[in-house]
């Protein structure tokens, strides 16, 4: 059977379809999913929860609470066509006390912890609105804001809520777009309306004089902002900055152990993480002040770190603030949709913060005037229809008997409508009342309600006609918000200054071995009796054993000409194999150590093998398998896990040699026996990153394997793959980048070492 040719095909560029795809899909994630609207400071989903809980569900504040999976059912079914667990997700987050400054929703059930602990499933959950969040919404049905059709043109949605409080500014938002994200601190409520209320009544206000009033951000579990006042206007002033951020403790005394007492953690941070990190350094001793740590929180937050009695309660919280998430950076970017001129529309901008106060008032005015202007067109209509009442009010016979004559509800509308000098909607509105309400008793309840009506109706037009009442109007109401909501500042702002961290303070001064092995694996050991006895992996052997102290550092030298140095006391101790390097060091692919060595840290020794490290010789030579060599002084003296270069080498090259460089005499061997002694001075020293000059000229196929600077009575030593050693007569001393003289004949060489100086005999 033959298929009909498929039709309506267009042929289109791949790259400009998927360039304007993409580019639908971002405006809709920026405009319809990530960034919330600076004028309700709400997000999407965000503002379909809150209007089906409210407009739909009826689940005010007053009323019992429902289960969440009917919140999630309506939101989706009826305005958000997406995900569920999304959903469910933004509904528990506006219910998180530790979320939000002022939650919306008022969650019954597991809503997650600070611990990090996930929300019951919303078939167990029940929620309903909070006071405030009604706030929100108190004037949806007043035709303050634009409505339009949800996704299948079935219903109306609001294209923003009519907020009588600054959502934004108070709560908070954070999400991320594509190109772009936010990510707005919450600020207490009375700080915030003092702010807008001055820039109602000084509408040129700017950053410097607003930031008098909101202060800082105000976070809703507390904690210690760092930032000082210059710093934190920075960032309003600007639209982004980091706000320095950590928890407060407490030092204390309690059934004679001393203690510090964390009471706050910062905003978004995970208590329980923050409980095993600490509970690590201390089992790892790299916190020795501190003994134990546990969890005593209830509703408040209560860690408790036990402490050496002579340990300094400061000392210990620098290292805990410097080493878990007890501090952090909470990065501020202050970014939202503004209106535009098409309804329902926002565009993305960085506001400062008088942008943001501005924008709210500017369409808290237009709230209240769109209230007004609804309440004065139903009090003219009300006053309309009593008008209509009291034209009748003398004539009731004649009224009733125009009905009874009238042979339908028409026809009798007709006749009032010419007999009275009424319109349809009066007519219809006589017709609609029962008799008893047009008695004289009734009468004088009508008369006073257009009396009163008449009189709200000649207020709201007073107010309409003047901005000034306008403003004040809206005034009154954030003053009446801030009466019913407001509380204190939970944040303490430059509580007290940052604390001092000193390394040094928190590395316990101890004797100790460190192993490096040839595949790069290290450990640290009180001592070793028997090297040979030291555990190694299958195949790999102890290169390096070294003796030191916890305060010495170990500089690990790699092919790649890259120099790491780190902490004898960050050396993993263990009686095992120990760890790779690359789990500590930031080691490349294909970089092996090559040379390892202890540098002096201030331990106090004072013994030869002290007096003889590589930080007393300060000069390195250094030599690579293409025979290229020079002497160096890299710096060995602070750690760093990225390392620092100090030489560079040719394409297919490597350093094979980083030794002390301890003599007046430099001897290098090649892989195939040739042996080359020079005088140490013709050697380069470089104060830079460098190739070197040459050592010896190496024949093709052939390699350097070693190289030494040693003295004359100190001849350097052979070494096979076998680990077999050699001592050999060394050739007349010639000059560098020379080939040398074969010397070690039957005996293939791998490695060249210094000869171990003979100890002095003890006295």
């Amino acid at each position: 059977m033959q298929k009909k040719p498929v039709e309506n095909i267009a042929a289109v560029d791949l790259g400009r379809a998927a360039e304007e795809r993409y580019l639908a899909y971002a405006l809709s994630v920026i405009t319809s999913r990530a960034l919330p609207d600076v004028r309700d400071g709400l997000k999407p989903v965000q503002r379909r929860i809150l209007y089906a809980m409210y407009q739909n569900l009826r689940l005010t504040a007053g009323t019992r609470p429902r289960k969440s999976a009917a919140v999630v059912g309506e939101v989706l079914g009826k305005y958000h066509p997406h995900g569920d667990l999304a959903a469910y997700e933004a509904m528990v987050r506006l219910a998180q006390p530790f979320a939000l400054r002022y939650p919306l929703v008022q969650g019954e059930g597991n809503f997650g912890s600070l611990d990090g602990d996930s929300p019951a499933a919303m078939r167990y959950t029940e929620a309903k609105l909070t006071p405030i969040a009604e706030e929100l919404l108190r004037d949806i049905r007043h035709e303050t804001v634009d409505f339009r059709d949800n996704y299948d043109a079935t219903l109306r949605e609001p294209v923003v809520l009519p907020a009588a409080i600054p959502q934004l500014l108070m709560n908070g938002s954070t999400g991320i777009a594509v190109g772009m994200a936010t990510n707005i601190p919450p600020h207490n409520l009375n700080e915030v309306v003092e702010a807008l209320v001055a820039m109602i009544r000084a509408p040129d206000i700017g950053n410097k004089e607003l930031c008098r009033f909101i202060k800082g951000p105000d976070f809703p579990t507390g904690g210690e902002i760092l930032n000082s006042r210059a710093e934190l206007r920075g960032i309003y002033e600007t639209g982004q900055g980091a706000v320095r951020l950590r928890g407060q403790y407490v030092a204390a005394v309690e059934k004679r152990r001393r203690r510090v007492i964390v009471t706050s953690i910062p905003y978004t941070a995970n208590k329980s993480r923050i409980v095993e990190e600490i509970a690590e350094h201390i089992v790892s001793r790299r916190l020795p002040q501190a003994t134990d740590v546990r969890d005593e929180s209830t509703d408040a937050v209560r860690i408790v770190i036990e402490i050496k009695p002579d340990a300094s309660p400061e000392a210990v919280m620098a290292y805990v603030f410097k080493h878990t998430d007890l501090q952090i950076n909470f990065n501020v970017n202050l970014t939202a949709l503004v209106p535009t001129a098409t309804p329902g529309v926002g565009q993305p901008a960085r506001l400062t913060l008088r942008d943001l106060c501005r924008h709210f008032l500017d369409f808290r005015l237009e709230i209240v005037t769109r209230r007004l202007e609804h309440e004065l067109r139903e009090l003219r209509e009300r006053l309309h229809i009593l008008a209509g009442f009291l034209k009748l009010f003398g004539n009731l016979d004649r009224v009733i008997k125009i009905i009874r004559q009238s042979a339908s509800r028409a026809d009798a509308a007709k006749t009032l409508m010419r007999e009275f000098d009424l319109d349809e909607k009066q007519a219809d509105a006589i017709l609609e009342t029962r008799l008893y309400q047009l008695a004289r008793l009734e009468i004088e309840k009508i008369r006073e309600e257009q009396r009163v009506k008449q009189q709200r109706a000649q207020e709201i037009e007073r107010q309409l006609k003047s901005k000034k009442a306008l403003w004040k109007l809206v005034e009154s109401e954030l003053q009446a918000v801030v009466q019913q909501y407001g509380d204190k500042r939970r944040t303490v702002l430059s509580a007290g200054a940052e604390l001092v961290y000193d390394a040094e303070a928190y590395v316990v001064h101890e004797d100790a071995t460190v192993v490096v092995t040839r595949d790069g694996w290290m450990k640290r050991l009180g001592e070793v009796k028997d090297p040979s006895a030291t555990r190694v992996r299958e195949g790999d052997v102890a290169r390096w054993i070294l003796r030191g102290n916890t305060r010495d550092n170990l500089s690990l030298f790699s092919n790649f000409g890259v120099a790491y140095v780190v902490r004898v006391g960050n050396v993993p101790a263990t009686t095992g194999y120990g760890e790779p390097v690359q789990s500590t060091l930031n080691f490349k692919d294909g970089e092996r150590v090559v040379a390892a060595a202890l540098v002096s840290g201030g331990s106090g020794r004072e013994d030869e093998a002290a007096a003889a490290s590589p930080a007393s010789a300060g000069r390195w030579l250094v030599a690579t398998a293409g025979g290229m060599g020079f002497f160096c002084r890299p710096d060995l003296s602070e750690t760093t896990k990225s390392g620092r270069r100090f030489a560079r080498t040719k394409d297919g090259d490597e350093v094979i040699i980083v030794a002390p460089a301890d003599g007046d005499l430099v001897t290098a061997a090649t892989a195939d026996g040739k042996v080359l002694m020079f005088p140490a001075e013709e050697l380069t020293e470089l104060s830079g990153v460098g190739r070197g000059v040459i050592l010896m000229r190496v024949d093709k196929g052939d390699r350097l394997i070693g190289a030494v600077c040693h003295t004359a009575d100190s001849p350097p030593i052979a070494v096979a793959e076998d680990g077999s050693e050699r001592r050999f007569h060394l050739p007349e001393s010639a000059h560098r980048a020379q080939k040398g003289r074969k010397v070690l004949k039957r005996f293939k060489p791998t490695e060249l070492m210094a000869r171990p100086v003979a100890a002095e005999p003890q006295a």
